[in-house]
């Protein structure tokens, strides 16, 4: 099937794959594995025809009394970073920039001081994303914390404009579009006044 031969990276040319990275399968107590061969699979989902695609990677959970969010942190991010790059590319290099849209995010920030087990706490005052293709205008930064990363000081972008601009990008309005719940009510995709990014579209 479509579906088993995406997921077969031996079909995939050893020379791409080795651009994403190598796995690290060691079991972590909770979270998802660090599967970087994932985000190659990915690509080769979308490719096969599916139209969503859901990855998740690593636990980043390290905040605990274990003083591991600075060493680990010095492992991820940088699996993390060939991964995210390797795939960008690859979509670029296929001419799948236009169709497809990378969201890469968390459900919160982190604390800007650093706790007593040398970590860093949730903190959802103010976090970050980041977002390739979909025909965006990308290779911008766009809103700014303070110094500390405290608070968003500049042009702060709420989590439900990403969803309206991705929205934007599959060609619907989110001021026109709506879904019926059971009740047979209508509903926005998001809320009033949250719209595409702009800066992005």
């Amino acid at each position: 099937s479509k579906l088993a031969d995406a997921m077969d990276l031996s079909k995939e040319d050893p020379r791409i794959v080795e651009r994403y990275g190598k796995s690290d399968e060691r079991f972590q107590r909770d979270g998802a594995p660090r599967m970087i061969e994932n985000f190659c699979i990915a690509r080769r989902l979308v490719e096969a025809g599916a139209r969503f695609v859901s990855l998740n990677y690593s636990r980043w959970d390290w905040h605990g009394g274990d003083g591991m969010n600075f060493p680990m942190s010095r492992v991820e991010f940088p699996m993390l970073d060939q991964g995210l790059a390797a795939l960008v590319t690859d979509l670029h290099e296929r001419g799948l920039d236009r169709d497809v849209s990378v969201v890469v995010w968390g459900e919160f920030g982190r604390t800007p001081k650093i706790n007593n087990n040398n970590s860093r706490d949730h903190w959802p005052q103010v976090s970050c994303a980041m977002l390739a293709g979909g025909g965006m205008r990308t290779g911008q930064v766009i809103g700014k914390t303070n110094k500390y990363g405290e608070h968003a000081v500049e042009r702060p972008v709420k989590f439900q404009e990403v969803f309206a601009t991705l929205y934007h990008n599959v060609g619907l309005d989110v001021r026109k579009v709506r879904i019926f719940d059971k009740a047979g009510t209508p509903r926005y995709l998001v809320d009033d006044g949250n719209m595409p990014i702009h800066e992005v579209i």
